[in-house]
């Protein structure tokens, strides 16, 4: 295999476990990603010329480690020498003595590390992402629907907050684990959503965060005793769900196909067996936001073709779920689904509000979502307009050669249309 795409692929699909391990042993963010970064600038030179290791990922966390030490020492040393100058700078923090064998993973422990209450919660998700998840600042900042510049703030906020406040790298008591839970199913969830739609690449999916995120969300659900949250069932639920549905979303040539196109004898029906009494479970209660998304997914899998599809109670899921939890997205989302149920015309009503709101303009599937409705309707200019505004913001290929397609068929329907109307 060619060096630079071995390390390519060795930094997409073990970047977050390579910095967990990292920050195990040196405590400090920036640190560990610094050096995990040196690593592979020099694997990359290296491997090219002795070969691709035998376990490349633990040659990266060795090469980093050795550096980390080295900058440690450089940093002592250098500490030595202010102290001989001055000193009286404060008692040395002991590092405080917990049992890191209570979470049996060393990124599922840092994940609730990292949510630490102390943190806002977007800061403790955003940096969580970055840090431990290999989740790239724009594509971070896609799931908050912010700008990259913001995001990035964010993330440095976040970092000096845990060195100035000096807040420990700990693992919380599995009974103090609750307060946490919230920010840490929403890691694991957007970390499952970067890998269902992946924000860039060739392809859509990136079936290594998916995995890795059913893995951690069944592990919380674990960890939590006999009885578990409903919410973190609910999640384990909705990732298996959409999970199931993966080799029926592109075709060979890996094009996107959309739902009501797909073979549904590809889809995973044991997946699907498993999770639908976890929905039950989790829908036992007042239910969440996670466990109306895993009901709606349940809904959609147990149509055994498109036109079995109950529209109008995902409709009323989505309208449950926008009042426990309002948001731009799923306000798009029950418009998509209003126009399932009673037509194309009231749902493009909800989308045009969403686009005077100015809340998702610069979200591609909201455009994406109302080209589709236009062209439903038969206004394929419109439409058109719609889809070129989604291209001007898309940045997955796969997308990208969904929506052109989409294009292209408006624009070849409005030219023989119009050759018609000449020709009369």
């Amino acid at each position: 295999m060619d060096t630079a795409r071995a390390v390519e692929e060795l930094y997409r699909s073990d970047w977050g476990r390579i910095v967990a391990t990292l920050i195990g042993l040196v405590r400090d963010f920036d640190l560990a990603e610094e050096c995990a970064q040196e690593a592979f600038a020099v694997a990359v030179e290296q491997w090219q010329t002795s070969g691709i290791p035998d376990q490349p990922r633990a040659w990266i966390i060795q090469t980093a480690r050795h550096k980390a030490i080295d900058r440690i020492r450089r940093r002592t040393r250098f500490a030595e020498k202010v102290e001989s100058y001055a000193y009286g700078l404060g008692p040395a923090v002991e590092e405080p003595d917990y049992n890191t064998n209570e979470i049996p993973d060393d990124r599922l422990r840092l994940i609730f590390t990292c949510c630490h209450p102390a943190l806002a919660h977007e800061a403790q998700i955003a940096l969580t992402l970055r840090t431990l998840c290999g989740l790239e600042t724009d594509e971070i900042a896609r799931a908050f629907l912010v700008p990259v510049a913001t995001m990035a703030q964010r993330l440095v906020r976040a970092k000096r907050k845990i060195r100035d406040a000096g807040i420990p790298y700990v693992v919380p008591e599995l009974r103090d684990m609750a307060e946490r839970l919230e920010a840490v199913l929403a890691v694991i969830y957007l970390i499952f959503n970067e890998g269902y739609a992946a924000t860039r690449g060739q392809s859509l999916l990136r079936t290594d965060l998916c995995a890795e995120a059913i893995r951690l969300g069944r592990l919380v659900r674990t960890l939590m005793g006999p009885q578990p949250p409903a919410e973190a069932t609910a999640l384990v639920a909705l990732m298996l769900l959409h999970d199931a549905r993966r080799h029926a979303r592109l075709d060979e040539a890996g094009n996107i196909v959309v739902l009501e196109d797909q073979d549904r004898s590809l889809w995973d029906h044991q997946q699907i067996s498993e999770a639908l009494p976890l929905v039950e479970e989790a829908l036992g209660g007042e239910p969440g936001p996670y466990a109306l998304q895993a009901a709606i997914a349940a809904a959609h899998c147990r149509a055994a073709r498109v036109e079995d599809t109950d529209w109008h109670e995902i409709l009323r899921l989505y309208n449950l779920l926008e009042r426990v939890q309002p948001s731009p997205v799923v306000s798009l989302n029950r418009a998509v689904a209003l126009a399932m149920a009673e037509g194309p015309q009231p749902g493009l009503a909800l989308i045009d509000k969403l686009v005077a709101g100015n809340d998702l303009e610069n979200y591609h599937l909201l455009h994406a979502a109302r080209a589709d409705l236009l062209r439903r309707l038969g206004s394929r200019a419109e439409a058109a307009h719609s889809y070129e505004r989604a291209l001007a913001l898309v940045t997955n290929d796969s997308e990208r050669r969904f929506l052109e397609r989409r294009l292209q068929e408006v624009r070849s329907a409005t030219e023989i249309e119009e050759a018609g109307f000449q020709a009369k």
